[in-house]
């Protein structure tokens, strides 16, 4: 089934999931070294293993992407692993502030994939500018200006919706409602990180502030009943991604995941990759545990499947 039905993912990050083939034409590109020089190889290593390693491969990255150019050819071949997998809408997430530092033409550069991807491969790309939330307090305010900025900017190229990522922990949601009020009021959608690596608390201070419409992530509400029932009654949605937090330690294994309890408390809810190539998973794997070690019916997953285009901030691309 996972072969022929089309599908949509609306939580994954852009450079968590450069294919390892465009990390080598990179390289080559620039005339960088990276730590391996096969396809293989070079998915082992930006494969995550502790924030240390992520923190590497990070820095790596940066010297491989200087250009408009770059960041064009990871979007469209990271389309292309898409529409290997029927994936016909996804909304994808940037964090722009490193490549704001560097001057890349970056908005320009995800429009002409974006483009790309729905003439050649049917496939129609999103946008969500997000703000890091672990910059330095005096760092925040401009990098958080530049961001909105971009996205209000970029709402004719495909922009649909200002998110919040970055350190959960001693970062809560609440000093950014300016930002949410400011992108709200320009007709952007909030879908703000929560409840991952913080509890409840962050993704009541995403409801409450930042006044979400999807929590990105959002698993943790499990652990405050009345959280959950508010979840339900209000239609909030959690774009959870199980494979990314047993990655990340939130649960030990995808048979601790609460996913099915969530879906069996009337929570909405889709399933998504993140940060795919660092995961090492697809969205077709997230969909097929979903009946495996997540424990849900069969009859369930039509549901979660048509959730990713339910859910979506463009309806009518989704369609």
């Amino acid at each position: 089934m996972l072969d022929t039905t089309p599908k949509a993912e609306l939580h994954v990050h852009l450079f968590g999931a450069i294919p390892p083939a465009v990390l080598l034409e990179l390289s080559r590109r620039h005339r960088v070294a990276l730590p391996a020089d096969t396809v293989e190889g070079l998915r082992e290593w930006f494969r995550f293993r502790d924030f240390a390693q992520f923190t590497e491969v990070m820095t790596a990255l940066r010297p491989l992407v200087t250009s408009a150019d770059d960041v064009e050819l990871i979007a469209y071949e990271f389309a292309r692993e898409l529409a290997r997998q029927r994936v016909r809408y996804a909304e994808v997430m940037i964090t722009p502030a490193q490549l704001e530092r560097r001057g890349v033409a970056w908005l320009d550069a995800v429009n002409r994939a974006r483009r790309r991807a729905s003439e050649d491969l049917g496939l129609e790309l999103r946008w969500i500018v997000d703000v890091n939330r672990g910059l330095p307090e005096a760092e925040r305010g401009y990098w958080a200006d530049q961001a909105l900025e971009a996205a209000i900017a970029g709402m004719d190229a495909g922009v649909v919706g200002f998110g919040l990522s970055g350190p959960e922990a001693g970062h809560p949601p609440e000093p950014f409602a300016p930002w949410f009020e400011r992108a709200r009021a320009a007709g952007l959608h909030s879908v703000p990180h929560a409840g991952e690596m913080a509890g409840p608390e962050s993704v009541w201070g995403a409801v409450r502030a930042l006044h979400a419409e999807r929590i990105a992530h959002g698993a943790r509400a499990v652990e405050d009943p009345v959280l959950v029932a508010h979840l339900a009654e209000h239609g909030i949605v959690l774009d959870l991604c199980p494979t990314s937090n047993v990655c990340l330690g939130v649960y030990r294994s995808l048979a601790e995941h609460p996913l099915r309890r969530l879906h069996q408390s009337g929570v909405p809810i889709t399933v998504n990759s993140d940060d795919p190539t660092m995961f090492g998973t697809t969205l077709d794997h997230e969909i097929a545990a979903l009946t495996g070690p997540l424990g849900l019916d069969h009859a369930a997953v039509p549901e979660i499947i048509a959730n990713g285009f339910r859910f979506a901030f463009d309806p009518v691309a989704a369609a």
